[in-house]
C-alpha cells in the first residue's frame, strides 16, 4: 500500500569533487547540474512520486540547507525536511529518520536514497524500487540495490551475491559480502565472476527491521535516538524535537549504515538492477553522461566556443562567451567567480586543488 511507504532522501552532502560549481553555500544536490530544469533534489523527489505520497517524503540534510531544500521542494510538508546539526555520515542520518517515521508509523516500510545521483530508466527504477518494498514489507529483513557492473570500476564500494539463496518471486539475492573500493585487479575480477554488484547506496526495510538492525548493531547510536531507550519519552514531531536532536548529534558517533549495520547484518538481501544508474561523484563521471559535440566536447552553453579542442567538459554561465582553444581531455568551469581550468579530469587532482585553494586562499572559495 503506497500510503505506507516512506522515502528519505539523504541531502546533507558538500559535492566537493564538483568544484567550483558546487560550493558549500550551494552543493550539488540543489544544482541543475545536468540541464534538464530541475535539481538533482528535485529529479530524485520526482523518480519516487509514484512509490509514496508526498506527506511521507523526508529530506535529512545540513540544517544550513534546510530552506532551500525547502523551496526546491515544496509538496514536501516543512516539518519533514530535517536539518542535522553537525555531519555524521549515513548511520545518525538513517537513525534520525527511522524514529522519526516510527513515531508516526510503526507499520511503515522505508526508502533511503542519495539525492544526488542519476536515474535514466525511471520506469525501470520504480519497478525494481516497489519490487524490494514488497519484498522488505513481507519479509524481517534489510534490503540494497545492487547495479549491474559494466567495468572494473575502482569507485564504487560491490556487493556479492549469493547464488544459492535467492527468492524466486523477485528476483532479490541474500548478500553474500559488500566489499569497499578495489583495486583495478580485484575490480576485474569482481566484473568477471557476475557475482558483484556496485552499491548504490539505496537502503529498502520496514521501519521494525532497520531499528532492530540498529539496536542490534549500533546500540550507541541506537540509545540516542530511540526514545523507548533515551529516557522513555517520544519527542519527535513535537516542538520539542529539534532541541533533543541537538543533544543527539553533540554525542553520537560519525559512522556509515554500509560499515555500522549492513556489512554485519546476516538478513541482507540485494536487488540486481540495471537503471542506467550513475553517482554523479566526478567532473569525469557528468561528462560521460553529457551529451557531446563531434570532437567529444561536453559544453553546457550555445555561448561556449571550442576550436581544435577534444575530449573536454566546459561550464560556464550562459550569458558568458567562453572560447576555448587548443585543449584535450580538460575542464574548464567559471562558477560565481572562479574561473577553473585543468588540463586533468582525474577525481584525486582535483581533490587536491581544492585542498590546495583551501590552504592558500581560504574557506571563502570553497
Amino acid at each position: 500500500m503506497i500510503g505506507n511507504n516512506y522515502c528519505v532522501i539523504m541531502a546533507g552532502g558538500v559535492g566537493s569533487r564538483f568544484w567550483p560549481l558546487s560550493r558549500k553555500a550551494k552543493p550539488k544536490q540543489f544544482l541543475d547540474i545536468l540541464g534538464t530544469g530541475r535539481t538533482l533534489l528535485q529529479q530524485t523527489y520526482d523518480r519516487f512520486q509514484t512509490v509514496c505520497p508526498p506527506e511521507n517524503f523526508l529530506v535529512v540534510t545540513s540544517a544550513e540547507y534546510v530552506d532551500i531544500a525547502r523551496k526546491q521542494l515544496p509538496d514536501v510538508p516543512p516539518e519533514n525536511i530535517l536539518g542535522e546539526p553537525a555531519r555524521r555520515n549515513t548511520a545518525p542520518c538513517i537513525a534520525y529518520a527511522t524514529y522519526k517515521i516510527k513515531s508516526k508509523n510503526p507499520d511503515a516500510n522505508m526508502v533511503v536514497t542519495p539525492a544526488d545521483h542519476l536515474v535514466l530508466y525511471v520506469e525501470q527504477f520504480r519497478e525494481t524500487i516497489s519490487k524490494t518494498l514488497q519484498f522488505v514489507e513481507n519479509n524481517d529483513v534489510l534490503a540494497t540495490i545492487g547495479i549491474k557492473p559494466t567495468r572494473p570500476e575502482t569507485g564504487y564500494g560491490y556487493i556479492q551475491m549469493n547464488n544459492k539463496v535467492k527468492d524466486s518471486e523477485t528476483g532479490i539475492y541474500k548478500v553474500e559480502t559488500f566489499t569497499e573500493k578495489p583495486n583495478l585487479e580485484m575490480a576485474k575480477i569482481f566484473l568477471q565472476s557476475g557475482e558483484f554488484m556496485w552499491n548504490a547506496g539505496i537502503f529498502i526495510s520496514s521501519i521494525k527491521a532497520m531499528s532492530k538492525a540498529l539496536e542490534k548493531h549500533l546500540p550507541d547510536v541506537d540509545y540516542l535516538f530511540n526514545p523507548q531507550v533515551n529516557g522513555g519519552v517520544d519527542l519527535y514531531n513535537t516542538d520539542a524535537e529539534q532541541d533533543f536532536i541537538k543533544k543527539v548529534y553533540s554525542a553520537v558517533i560519525s559512522i556509515s549504515i554500509d560499515y555500522g549495520v549492513m556489512e554485519k547484518a546476516e538478513n541482507v538481501y540485494v536487488m540486481p538492477a540495471d537503471f542506467g544508474w550513475s553517482d554523479l561523484g566526478t567532473w569525469s563521471s557528468l561528462y560521460d553522461y553529457s551529451k557531446k559535440d563531434a570532437n567529444g566536447n561536453a559544453l553546457n552553453s550555445d555561448n561556449v566556443l571550442v576550436i581544435d579542442t577534444k575530449n573536454s567538459i566546459i561550464s560556464a554561465p550562459k550569458n558568458r562567451l567562453v572560447v576555448v582553444n587548443n585543449l584535450e581531455n580538460a575542464i574548464v568551469v567559471e562558477a560565481d567567480g572562479i574561473l577553473f581550468v585543468s588540463g586533468s579530469i582525474e577525481e584525486k587532482k582535483i581533490r587536491d586543488i581544492v585542498k590546495k585553494v583551501k590552504e592558500e586562499k581560504g574557506e571563502e572559495f570553497l
